[in-house]
């Protein structure tokens, strides 16, 4: 199987990430919950992958305020639900994804928060000017992801995290499809909640993920219970990262996360960047002039890994099952969790079928996809 579907998850990961999962898993106790050295040994390694992270991110809070979550989706709920207030305003865009939507729609339904969108246009761009248009006087936040998942447009973080600081409103990044590929320093970009997940471009097992949150930004807890610090009291913990940490952390695949972020400092991102942006260009350049497809985003613009595309009037779907029973090519069609986005480009009837690339795919690979595509163009 060629698999291309790695905006989903990326499926190769670096051996260093599995024999670590699989050490931890032979040697860890529960963290914090213990003077043995299994426990030690498990306190340690997430100690040290919270220094790692703080550095990757350049986040001014430092070790102490990097938080670990199950994957972007929990960690973007927290922050979302403990930073926004009832009443509040909410700038988002048409670009994001559900894990910023919907708690985003629940607040206003629930809570009487207010939202507005950064509109996008047919080839999934925004005006970045629409930020100040739409900023008002309860305006809390701006939330936003980094880069489109459906298109793969990368959008500039440093113009809207300077919108933020210029009227005072706090910065919520999706980095999502970002981290391990987009250089990201949260003091020079004026972001104040960097959520991420481990087993995209990061390198690192399901089920991890979490947030790097900026000194003096204040977040209530989402969840409650044990931390294994200050067991008589009847609330949760004040001081980050046990504040939003209720219950027994994954050590197991923060140790897998922390041997992922070893390779990509010894990799390096701009190499890992170039690698997987070749890769997205060759297959774009090979099929661009196809009779039959239409491909979505703009290539004239900064880009994630990311190539979506359709072949006449099928649907993504049968397109897609198509590519992998016969062509042993995995894709992801339909509609990515990303309603709005969809809607701006056209396409909610029938999806889209999305090629995402990682560090670990092949040029040969990248060629077979190419025809394949081209067989299916024919047809």
């Amino acid at each position: 199987m060629i698999y291309l579907d790695n905006a989903a998850t990326t499926l190769h990961k670096p051996q260093q990430v599995i024999d670590a999962v699989v050490l931890a898993m032979e040697n860890f106790g529960n963290v914090a919950r213990g003077t043995h050295e299994e426990s030690l040994s498990a306190s340690r390694a997430v100690f040290n992958t919270r220094i790692k992270l703080a550095t990757l991110f350049g986040c001014t809070g430092g070790a102490g305020n990097t938080v670990f979550c199950q994957n972007s989706t929990e960690a973007l709920n927290i922050a979302i639900n403990g930073i926004i207030n009832e009443g509040d305003h909410v700038i988002t865009t048409d670009l994001e994804h559900n894990s910023v939507l919907r708690p985003l729609y629940r607040l206003e339904k629930e809570k009487n928060v207010k939202l507005d969108f950064v509109r996008a246009d047919i080839n999934g761009n925004i005006n970045y000017d629409d930020f100040e248009k739409l900023i008002n006087q309860k305006t809390r936040a701006i939330v936003c992801t980094h880069a489109s998942n459906l298109t793969g447009l990368v959008l500039d973080i440093n113009i809207i995290g300077g919108i933020a600081k210029k009227y005072g409103l706090l910065f919520i990044l999706d980095a999502s499809q970002s981290a391990g590929v987009f250089d990201i320093n949260m003091k020079d970009m004026n972001i104040d909640v960097i959520c991420f997940t481990g087993h995209k471009s990061l390198f690192g097992p399901q089920g991890t993920g979490g947030m790097c949150i900026a000194r003096g930004v204040e977040i209530r807890p989402f969840k409650t219970g044990g931390t294994g610090i200050k067991t008589f009291s009847r609330y949760q913990p004040e001081e980050y990262p046990v504040r939003l940490e209720a219950g027994t952390l994954n050590s197991h695949g923060i140790a897998g996360l922390s041997a992922a972020l070893d390779f990509i400092e010894e990799t390096g991102i701009e190499n890992i960047r170039n690698k997987e942006e070749g890769l997205a260009r060759r297959f774009y350049e090979g099929v661009k002039d196809f009779e039959n497809i239409k491909i979505y985003g703009d290539y004239t613009k900064k880009r994630a890994p990311i190539v979506s595309l359709n072949i006449g009037d099928y649907d993504s779907g049968a397109i897609s099952d198509e590519l992998a029973s016969v062509y042993e090519i995995a894709t992801r069609p339909g509609g990515h969790c990303a309603p709005r986005a969809h809607e701006a480009l056209g396409t909610v009837d029938k999806g889209i079928v999305r090629f995402s690339f990682s560090y670990f795919n092949t040029e040969e690979e990248i060629d077979e996809a190419i025809e394949a595509v081209a067989e299916l163009c024919k047809k």
